[in-house]
């Protein structure tokens, strides 16, 4: 089975077509997070292993262009960041298309629903409809989550071939997060073909204890997976066998349309 990034180039290495400036200031954007909301210079420079004079030229062009601010020792991201991501949601209207068909989802099951996409070793949430807060961490667009450990992730990795869903899974990092989690890739690699063989994939309390999600796969007109949706509830509430029995086909309903509107 093909991979994801088949058709793409390989990633670019310093020289003639490579900007190493442009890649510092990402490095620099990154660096900040839920851990790290407000940085000294010393904090960026350490997180990026930039030079202090390197972050500091960085830092004041973000500055200015209005994507950092400062109170003369704290630097902290402006809502002007956003900016960046927003432009990848204009790129794909569909996500608006999709919206209310998820909507309509939630109101069905009364449970929170989500759209990824894989990027890396990540999902990461393009879009969400919640009923309730069921995790300890909250999540919007924009939000990253293991691939490894959650319903739409391994799905999503579903679509690599073997040799490259072992070498993705390999460079996870993977640990016990719960009493649930698997760990073991051998294991891993299983659960992922039977997502693939089933087209759909349930996870259960292995990101967090009383977490349970089932995901299906959205497709385009080729049929390659190109997202994953899901429904996320609670364990002591929803069961895994009333999920795939109950919530399961108006989920992968909720899909296919969300594919034809590809």
């Amino acid at each position: 089975m093909a991979t994801l990034q088949e058709n793409q180039p390989a990633p670019p290495t310093p020289g003639d077509s490579y900007v190493q400036s442009f890649a510092r200031g990402l490095q620099v954007i990154r660096s900040f997070s839920e851990k790290a909301p407000r940085q000294t210079l010393s904090d960026v420079a350490a997180a990026t292993g930039l030079t202090r004079a390197g972050a500091r030229r960085i830092l004041l062009t973000l500055q200015a262009l209005g994507y950092v601010a400062s109170d003369g020792k704290l630097f902290a991201l402006t809502p002007r960041i956003l900016d960046l991501g927003f432009a990848y949601l204009s790129s794909m209207p569909i996500w608006n298309r999709a919206e209310p068909v998820m909507e309509t989802l939630v109101q069905q099951v009364q449970e929170s629903c989500s759209a990824a996409v894989l990027d890396g070793t990540d999902i990461v949430y393009v879009l969400r409809v919640s009923t309730h807060k069921i995790m300890r961490i909250s999540l919007g667009v924009g939000s990253r989550l293991p691939a490894w450990c959650t319903s739409m992730g391994r799905l999503l990795l579903s679509e690599l071939d073997e040799p490259s869903l072992r070498e993705r899974l390999e460079a996870s990092g993977i640990e016990a997060l719960t009493r649930h989690t698997l760990t073991d890739i051998d294991a891993l690699v299983a659960k992922v073909q039977q997502a693939r063989r089933q087209r759909w994939c349930l996870v259960n309390q292995e990101l967090e204890e009383g977490l349970i999600s089932i995901a299906a796969p959205i497709v385009d007109r080729s049929g390659r997976m190109v997202a994953a949706l899901n429904i996320s509830g609670q364990a002591n509430r929803t069961s895994a066998k009333v999920m795939q029995e109950t919530m399961l086909p108006p989920l992968v309903a909720a899909a296919d349309e969300i594919s034809r509107l590809l």
